[in-house]
């Protein structure tokens, strides 16, 4: 276990090292996700270091595809492509959280299986409702509230588009693909589980976005935000949602719904 927790911190140091240079890291963020990346592939083993290091990096990448036509909906966003460690955690904190779980906690083959599962879909989560929020934005047809079909602007919490969808089940389904890759479970099953538990995260994610997500106001841009301080340095006013509800909390809240909707499939096949 020494040797495979040292594997995974040089490993994990290595990546995060080049995400900090390439910009894609805060200080903080670095700091984080260097033990979430130790935890995970640590304890989980090198099959969930790969499934985090696919996310990581297809996020990291995404990120910076196309910045300029993304400007406009990233003023929405109440962080930028420079990850934070409140942000590393909301993605990846329960993925490491799973990985020690699966050592700590006895089982058999059951169990372990349960786990695995768990992290495909929190995994697949995260990574599909990364990519709806990359490429999502870049639709030509805009997004429609997920609560009443109403047309908003790109970025809204809560708006879906279909491009949006259609990469938010690609993601999943990429994670999917390869943990039935890495792994003896069937390639179909663990590819439907993460296709299902990626898209049901990320729906969710839109609907608690959409619904009781706190969203601020900027009276002097007259447009809505996830900051309290708008970029034009205007202070916003709340506009709805609960005040202690912000978009890393509902990322992860949505990441759960994933895993357990990945779970629930993979029984049902059991």
């Amino acid at each position: 276990m020494t040797i495979q927790l040292s594997t995974a911190f040089l490993f994990s140091a290595i990546v995060v090292g080049l995400a900090f240079w390439r910009g894609s890291l805060s200080g903080s963020g670095a700091a984080g996700a260097l033990l979430v990346g130790t935890l995970t592939f640590g304890l989980g083993g090198w099959q969930w270091g790969v499934l985090l290091g696919i996310f990581f990096v297809s996020s990291s990448m995404l990120s910076h595809f196309k910045e300029s036509e993304k400007r406009a909906a990233a003023e929405k966003f109440d962080k930028g492509h420079r990850r934070d460690i409140g942000q590393v955690f909301a993605n990846g904190g329960l993925g490491s959280f799973l990985a020690l779980l699966s050592v700590v906690v006895p089982g058999g083959v059951v169990a372990t299986d349960v786990w695995f599962f768990l992290f495909v879909g929190v995994m697949a989560t995260v990574t599909a409702d990364t990519w709806a929020t990359e490429l999502g934005t870049l639709s030509k047809k805009p997004p429609r509230l997920i609560t009443t079909g109403r047309v908003v602007e790109v970025g809204t919490s809560g708006g879906v588009s279909p491009l949006g969808t259609l990469v938010s089940l690609a993601g999943g389904l990429l994670i999917g693909l390869v943990a039935g890759l890495l792994t003896p479970f069937p390639l179909l099953a663990t590819a439907v589980a993460g296709a299902l538990g990626g898209l049901s995260g990320s729906l969710v994610d839109s609907l608690l976005g959409a619904t009781v997500q706190r969203i601020y106001y900027c009276d002097v841009c007259r447009k809505d935000t996830e900051r309290k301080l708008h970029k034009c340095g205007t202070q916003t006013r709340p506009l709805r949602g609960w005040g202690w509800m912000n978009n890393d909390l509902v990322n992860a809240l949505s990441s759960i719904v994933g895993g357990l909707v990945a779970v629930a499939f993979s029984l049902l096949l059991s």
